[in-house]
């Protein structure tokens, strides 16, 4: 297990729980650090064949040796899983929050743990003669209750408890601390506070007065005593507005979504600094990346060669860095070649510290030189060729006779202006043209205490093992877990909501059943196969499976036979509406309403005579009728009655009305006033000419 599955098991499972690895890294055993912090690990460090600092551990019974990457490889896999998890979508990326400028890498909370932890070794041993550190279970425990008790005195000033029941050899102790005496026992610790504060303005060139604000973070920081030496160094109050222990892993978000073409943040401006200096050495030495140099950055040296070389990088300052080893790596160019006449030839190396803060040689290439007859036009200068800015020699000739110069060029390049190259030219004879082409070189790289390809395709393959074994262990706990859960619920429920649905001599025989199962869980079944726990469910469901099938019926069988009955009464009542003339049903099939009762009579005989057989039968027997039956009856039921109580009424046409002439709506020339009806005109007599003319309407 991995996290806080793992962490909880720090005492019971204390020689296998690996914790606090991360400063290994890159160490190699022999490092009297690694050798100093062998003392206080419940787990045992080894050493590996490549001299480095590796881990024991027990993996499926066996003993194996871990290197300290592959175990932080399982961690980042564990975090990777459990942001996907959150996040519901897969994780690519991720930031790694860093080192800051100024720092003291063995000052923190654990350290200020550790002095508690010698004043109550050494105050049990005296008052009860105990030898704590002998018993790593016991030394553990007394870390945990140690970090607890600093946190308590964060808070209270006054004198607190410290109580531990069968600490060791069932003998309970007990013992006082208070945050006074605490402080006077950390004197040296806190004077390691201001040194990375000091240093940290002299590489910004600030001073006190420069600073708006202190932010502080970290769980060390709500120690009252680190608050005030912050605050009386920089003489302002400290702000505490951050989450002091989410404040790094918030920061590193906010680093993750500047990067992601994916969001769009407030732009800030974030410069990455080289925290040590970096060389490279050849015949010479020369510093190609100063302390506090910015980051990514690349320069490019040229060398005059006529064979292949090695450079050796290494950070140049060995009394600043937290490890011994100041090497980095060694890099190899190859295939170097003279020029044609046996001369050096030009050969153009670019190193570069990139977004990670990881140095390398990144490329090399050789400047071939042809001389061409006067006539013939130039080939154009290879890009590589223009890439550098106006160059420097790095060494005075005498004490630089391989004649290296360096070029830089911001991010990536940075082209030269070829005009400011000719100012400083001095005028010359007419010469014969030249022109120049690249060759890119291969370069071989020796990393120091860094994993070779072949070997982190292994670790990766193993890992990817392990995961593989982790899911088929998972797999096999979750049957064992779900043998005992069953075991749990059936014997509570045989007491309880299952009791009137079991006889009694069923249920003794299966509660002895269960008992025994859950015996062989803790004995012989403690460590079976997945297949055996699938088995050994199968079988208790055999017997536990009719009784919990009686409790559903019984309980989804009322509705049931409810709905049921709804229905068989909805159809009644059409049919007995359709006798009474209702004209909402006037227009169905006599013969098919007569189909309609005859259905619903039936169902209705059905229903009464399972109802009557299943209220006989004991509860402890199975269903005469079960409630998927009596859905089925409706379901049936319904497909005979509803097209025909459901039939639409058919639609009745209109007849269509004769067109009548046009009457006119208001009198004819003086017949009468609006009140008084109008006079056809006599028999046999003609229109006149005004009722010929006579408007469709009147016009005011």
């Amino acid at each position: 297990s991995i996290g806080a599955a793992a962490k909880s098991q720090v005492i019971s499972n204390a020689k296998n729980t690996v914790q606090s690895f991360k400063r290994f890294h890159g160490r190699a055993f022999s490092d009297p650090f690694v050798q100093a912090e062998k003392a206080s690990l419940a787990y045992e460090l080894v050493q590996l064949p490549t001299g480095s600092t590796g881990i024991k551990a027990m993996y499926m019974e066996e003993e194996r040796n871990f290197t300290i990457e592959q175990v932080t490889g399982m961690l980042l896999t564990k975090l990777k899983e459990t942001a996907e998890n959150a996040l519901k979508k897969p994780v690519v990326d991720c930031v790694v929050s860093v080192l800051a400028t100024a720092f003291d890498t063995t000052l923190g909370g654990r350290k200020f743990d550790e002095v508690l932890v010698e004043y109550f070794c050494e105050e049990f041993g005296k008052k009860y003669k105990l030898d704590i550190k002998s018993k790593i279970r016991a030394l553990l425990r007394l870390y945990q209750e140690c970090e607890r008790l600093k946190k308590l005195m964060s808070a209270n000033a006054s004198d607190l408890p410290m109580n531990i029941e069968c600490f060791m050899n069932d003998i309970d102790v007990s013992g006082t601390m208070n945050r006074g005496k605490f402080l006077e026992m950390c004197e040296g610790l806190l004077a390691r506070v201001e040194p990375p504060l000091r240093s940290v303005l002299e590489q910004a060139k600030l001073k006190k007065e420069d600073i708006y604000a202190v932010e502080i973070v970290g769980g060390t920081t709500r120690i009252p005593a680190v608050k005030e030496k912050i605050s009386k160094f920089f003489g302002k109050e400290v702000s505490t507005t951050l989450n002091a222990d989410e404040a790094v892993a918030r920061g590193c978000a906010l680093q993750c979504a500047i990067l992601s073409p994916a969001f769009k943040v407030r732009e800030f401006s974030i410069t990455d600094l080289i925290p040590y200096p970096i060389s490279l050495r050849w015949n010479s030495d020369c510093e190609v990346f100063p302390k506090n140099h910015a980051a990514p950055f690349s320069k490019v040296l040229t060398f005059y060669r006529k064979e292949p070389f090695t450079l050796e990088a290494y950070y140049s300052s060995p009394k600043e860095l937290p490890y011994p080893d100041p090497a980095i790596a060694h890099f190899l160019v190859q295939k170097v070649t003279p020029q044609t006449d046996g001369s050096s030839s030009k050969v153009k190396v670019k190193v570069r510290v990139n977004i990670h803060g990881i140095f390398s040689v990144s490329s090399a290439s050789l400047v071939e030189v042809h001389k061409s007859d006067e006539n013939e036009e130039p080939m154009e200068t290879d890009q590589h060729a223009k890439e550098e800015e106006v160059t420097d020699s790095l060494l005075p000739a005498a004490q630089n006779p391989h004649g290296a110069q360096l070029g830089r060029s911001q991010a990536c390049t940075c082209q030269a202006d070829s005009k400011d190259k000719k100012v400083d030219q001095p005028p010359q004879a007419k010469k014969a043209k030249v022109k120049t082409t690249t060759v890119d070189l291969p370069i071989e790289n020796q990393l120091v205490w860094q994993i070779g390809k072949d070997m982190l395709n292994l670790f990766i393959e193993n890992e990817g093992k392990m995961i593989m074994q982790d899911k088929l262990e998972k797999e096999r706990n979750d049957a064992k877990n779900a043998v005992e859960e069953y075991v749990y619920e059936m014997r509570d429920k045989l007491c309880g909501v299952y009791e009137k649905f079991v006889s009694e001599d069923d249920r003794n025989s299966f509660t002895l059943k269960l008992e025994d199962t859950e015996i062989w869980l803790y004995e012989d079944g403690e460590d079976q196969p997945k297949q055996i726990y699938i088995d050994k469910l199968a079988e208790l469901k055999t017997l536990g499976q009719p009784i919990q099938a009686r409790f559903q019926e019984s309980e989804e069988r009322p509705k049931a036979f409810e709905d049921l009955g709804k229905q068989i009464q909805q159809y009644m009542k059409a049919v007995h509406a359709f006798k009474a003339k209702d004209e909402l049903y006037e227009h169905l099939d006599e013969g098919d309403v007569a189909k309609v009762e005859k259905s619903t009579n039936e169902a209705m005989e059905w229903m009464n005579n399972n109802l009557n057989l299943q209220n006989k039968r004991s509860l402890t027997l199975d269903p005469v009728i079960k409630a998927k039956d009596i859905q089925a009856k409706a379901k049936e039921l319904a497909s005979i009655c509803n097209p025909i109580v459901n039939k639409p009424k058919p639609k009745v046409e209109l007849p269509k009305e004769e067109q009548k002439p046009t009457e006119p709506n208001g009198p004819l020339d003086g017949q009468g006033d609006a009140g008084s009806g109008t006079q056809p005109p006599e028999q046999g007599s003609a229109p006149t000419a005004t009722e010929k003319k006579l408007p469709e309407m009147d016009i005011d």
